[in-house]
């Protein structure tokens, strides 16, 4: 058996990373790194088949095999070939890889789509696993694949960031959830935070003040929120952060945030009396808050937040996560799973699991039917302005789910009565008794 790990993050290798430490993916004759850089431009993002800060992890395998370099001129995320050419590639890539004839089991990211689709589909009869990225993992997967390929997939690796809740992507197969312990991705994540000096946060870690770290998340970009609306949540952040009480805000910007962003958050904490420096190096944010002994990390709905409390214990807080439920849209939308379970933890909801599956059911009732009572019973619990807030009454009626309100006179016209909406069957019942009219008056007439 040979183990192939395609994967396009550095949480997923770290993740792969803790996995293989602690045991959790048996025995293998080799195993396979095949990083992949998916950036829009790829040339301006960290790399992981190149980058010092990951050779320790990169260590860990056999070999590495970068996908980039054998798919030129081609895009990762554009690479979709025929169905028919996939027997000729898998030939193709064997040779390449020196995989011969040897089984497989492969394990990927954002199994939905290329090129971890088109590799799940190429290995015709490898077994297949995902690794998590993150929260991302605790949604239901975004589209139905065919059972050639659902079939395969065995287990769903990921780290234990949200105890007591289990990721949703192929819960509908026999597919078994893996948990990475806590203490094991800690101790990878120092691993790669030491890995290359970084005078930068040595000197912010030099401060015993009570320190609090704000991350930012370039919402804006996603079409979420306006400039205007980020910059006010960011400046939220800082007041949040000041309220738990640091004397020290130490701001990690989103690479492509606006420099102003950065001066007006300074002038806040100035106005809070509060420290304010920033950090802008490559290390990963739950890193940066265990190196600093962050006392508190603030952030819309990144996966830091969960991750950083089950790692260190670290009291975290969320921002924004009202307003972007709100403004997601499609309602299946991917990034509506991690602002559930932030707000949700910012929120202190007693049954997170059963909101993460009702919201899972509501994302995708069709792939994730066997949820459908779990769903209702959970969202009939909910007082009103708690269900509404993650399931919306338009979903909640479309749905027919607890909660839902009664149909508008407009809706019920509209609502399909034989196959075809009531105002429709209207228009059709007035047009054939016109014909019919027309019929008698000819009769009638001798025309």
């Amino acid at each position: 058996m040979i183990q192939l790990f395609a994967l396009h993050s550095g949480y997923g290798l770290m993740a792969a990373a803790a996995a293989l430490d602690s045991g959790l993916l048996g025995e293998a004759e080799q195993r396979i790194l095949v990083p992949m850089n998916t950036a829009s431009v790829p040339e301006t993002a960290v790399d992981l088949a190149g980058s010092p800060r990951f050779a320790a992890l990169r260590a860990r395998f056999d070999r590495v095999e970068p996908l980039n370099a054998l798919i030129d001129p081609l895009h990762p995320t554009a690479w979709k070939p025929d169905e028919q050419d996939l027997p000729m590639l898998e030939r193709l890539f064997r040779r390449a890889w020196g995989l011969g004839g040897a089984q497989l089991e492969l394990f990927v990211q954002s199994p939905q789509v290329a090129p971890a689709r088109t590799l799940m589909a190429l290995f015709h009869d490898a077994q297949l696993g995902v690794i998590g990225d993150g929260l991302m993992t605790y949604a239901p997967i975004r589209s139905r694949l065919p059972r050639r390929i659902t079939e395969r997939v065995g287990r769903v690796v990921h780290p234990d960031v949200v105890p007591g809740v289990e990721p949703l992507v192929f819960a509908s197969t026999d597919a078994a959830c893996v948990p990475v312990p806590p203490p094991a991705f800690a101790a990878v994540l120092q691993e790669v935070g030491e890995a290359e000096p970084d005078a930068a946060l040595d000197a912010l870690a030099g401060d015993p003040v009570p320190t609090g770290l704000v991350l930012g998340q370039y919402l804006a970009a996603l079409g979420l929120v306006s400039a205007a609306e980020e910059q006010g949540m960011q400046v939220a952040m800082i007041d949040r952060a000041a309220d738990a009480g640091v004397q020290r805000i130490v701001f990690k910007p989103h690479p492509s945030a606006a420099p102003g962003l950065t001066a007006s958050l300074a002038a806040r904490a100035g106005e809070r009396g509060i420290g304010f420096a920033v950090y802008a190096g490559d290390q990963p944010a739950e890193h940066v808050a265990a190196r600093l002994a962050a006392t508190d990390v603030v952030a819309g709905f990144s996966t830091a937040l969960p991750t950083v409390r089950a790692l260190y214990g670290t009291r975290v807080h969320a921002v924004g996560t009202g307003t972007v439920l709100a403004r997601l849209h499609p309602y299946q939308n991917s990034n509506r799973m991690p602002a559930t379970i932030v707000d949700a933890m910012e929120r202190s909801a007693p049954d997170l699991r059963g909101l993460v599956e009702a919201v899972g059911y509501a994302m995708q009732p069709e792939i994730m039917a066997h949820l459908r009572s779990r769903a209702v019973d959970v969202l009939g619990a909910l007082p009103a302005a708690e269900r509404e807030r993650y399931v919306p009454a338009a979903r909640l009626r479309a749905l027919e789910l607890p909660g839902a309100p009664a149909p508008t006179r407009m809706q019920r016209l509209m609502e399909p009565a034989g196959g075809i909406g009531r105002l429709e069957e209207l228009r059709l019942t007035a047009a054939g008794a016109k014909r019919r009219a027309a019929r008698v008056w000819k009769a009638a007439s001798g025309r």
